[in-house]
């Protein structure tokens, strides 16, 4: 308790600025999915705030990151609409959703979690700055007053027909004054506040540069109404506003657990599963490498409190659930030191739908891309691409292919080919790491390493194949712990038949252990 009393300045300020974050990223994939002609979507943006609550507070509490932040996410969106298209229904696919949840409690329970550790770093980090990129590019838009894609929008291809660069190009023809201005004074502000005599300064570090631009966004949008630099409704935060409290059940959907019966709803179930598994599991691992105190997640546990948290929005028609590294990377960068900050996020998204919407509903959403677009600036700086070049290439083009590919698909995808590629690199640095080898008067010693797998195969078979003809070969195993059987019939072939046909006096040593 002691701990929490001395964070929880600095944690609501953080769950403060997490809010901010959240509040139009949840907005934007809830509409996201409400606008889809020619199948059933969802019935209004409530979901996503619900899911954000959940998000927040149910698996804020039961996680155990102290940084990280769940919520929906975009990269699901896709999942979303084309499953709710299947099922017919958004209340079918609710039970889809709690299914789910059940799922990554099976995940948790087998310590699934494990698998993010296996994720090499340069992925990861690609991973980060290719967020952040996509942060910037995505955000330029709605910073200037050009709204055609939902705020939040992760993937390449959008909704809309454009991509992440013609929307740009557009935008540059189509923008609005007043967002133009609100945008880049916040950039500007932001950048300013973050300087190291306002850090240090006692009043201006307990307060929030992320909460001054909004404040002033909001100050100028009021103060140019009917003038050319207004800021038109649709380019605000547009939280629905509730007549009464009571008009809250409305709103809300439930599972309809007749849909059981249909097969769809398990394949549906174990998609979303899987999906927003992974996810999860990447945005720990990211979080966790970006946390000043460099703590570490259970991942197991998180996988079970993502369960719980799915199960918990599944039933009162909230979207599926993920940890997200842009709410997390925001909760780090404003500050926040406990899960506290994740849990009052939480709070503040449901107090905002119940009893400010009309004030929250004054934001310009200018003001919000310039916040995203600073995070983005700080996931991907310069230093970083500095620092894996210096690694060395196997560590760098991973890092390079994993940016161009979530920049250019999306998240998942991208992580895909920068496994690939990190994999390769991984089998031709073992193929290489077997033996050391010693030659002098015409006699090649070779002795093997701790371990020699299958791995190995290729660059003995070509050592061997490459001995100089009436040479001596002496394959010494006196190191060697554990051997594949590829290897051993290798060298067993190689010494009836290779080292007859070109006259090799060939003899293995100290193998009698390992037969």
């Amino acid at each position: 308790m002691s701990v929490l009393n001395k964070f929880i300045g600095k944690d609501f300020l953080a769950g403060l600025v997490v809010f901010l974050v959240a509040l139009p990223l949840c907005l934007g994939i809830g509409l996201a999915s409400t606008n889809v002609e020619d199948i059933p979507a969802l019935p209004s943006v409530f979901p996503g705030l619900l899911a954000g609550v959940i998000g927040g507070i149910v698996v804020g509490i039961i996680s155990g990151s102290r940084v990280g932040v769940s919520g929906p996410a975009a990269g699901l969106i896709t999942i979303i609409i084309s499953s709710i298209g299947i099922l017919g229904s958004y209340e079918a696919f609710l039970v889809s959703v709690i299914l789910a949840g059940v799922i990554q409690l099976i995940f948790g329970l087998f310590k699934l979690g494990i698998i993010a550790k296996y994720v090499p770093t340069s992925v990861i980090k690609g991973m980060l700055a290719a967020i952040g990129i996509t942060l910037i590019l995505k955000e330029i838009p709605h910073l200037l007053g050009y709204d055609k894609d939902f705020f939040g929008d992760e993937s390449f291809w959008q909704f809309d027909g454009h991509n992440t660069f013609t929307e740009l190009a557009y935008s540059m023809n189509a923008f609005q004054e007043g967002s133009v201005l609100i945008g880049l004074l916040s950039i500007l502000i932001i950048i300013i506040l973050d300087k190291p005599f306002f850090k240090k300064n006692s009043v201006m570090k307990l307060i929030p540069s992320a909460l001054i631009v909004v404040l002033i966004g909001v100050v100028i949008q009021l103060m140019t109404k009917g003038s050319f630099l207004e800021v038109s409704s649709k380019h605000l935060v547009q939280l629905p506003v509730l007549k009464s409290i009571s008009e809250i059940s409305n709103v809300l959907f439930f599972p309809d657990f007749s849909a059981l019966g249909n097969w769809q709803v398990y394949t549906v179930a174990i998609t979303i599963a899987l999906v927003a598994s992974l996810e999860t599991l990447l945005s720990v691992e990211a979080t966790d490498k970006l946390d000043p105190e460099k703590n570490t997640t259970p991942t197991s546990r998180e996988l079970t409190a993502q369960g719980i948290g799915n199960i918990f929005s599944g039933l009162i028609g909230g979207l599926p659930i993920t940890q997200v590294v842009v709410r997390s990377s925001a909760n780090i960068d404003a500050g926040g030191k406990t899960k506290l900050a994740a849990v009052i996020h939480g709070v503040l998204l449901i107090l905002a739908v119940i009893l400010l919407p009309a004030l929250l509903n004054q934001i310009p959403l200018a003001s919000l891309a310039a916040i995203l677009i600073m995070v983005g600036y700080k996931l991907t700086k310069a230093g970083l691409f500095k620092e894996m070049y210096v690694k060395g290439m196997d560590q760098f083009i991973p890092f390079i292919l994993t940016i161009v590919g979530v920049l250019f698909t999306d998240l998942l995808k991208g992580i895909g080919i920068g496994l690939v590629v990190s994999i390769y690199f991984i089998l031709r640095r073992n193929s290489q790491n077997h033996f050391t080898k010693t030659e002098a008067d015409g006699e090649l010693h070779i002795r093997l390493s701790e371990e020699v797998t299958f791995l190995n195969k290729v660059g003995i078979h070509t050592t061997l194949e490459n001995a100089a003809p009436h040479s001596k070969i002496i394959i010494d195993a006196s190191n060697c712990k554990s051997i594949d059987q590829d290897i051993l019939e290798l060298l067993e072939e190689f010494k009836k038949y290779g080292s007859v046909h070109k006259e090799i006096d060939f003899e293995l040593i100290n193998f009698q252990h390992l037969r």
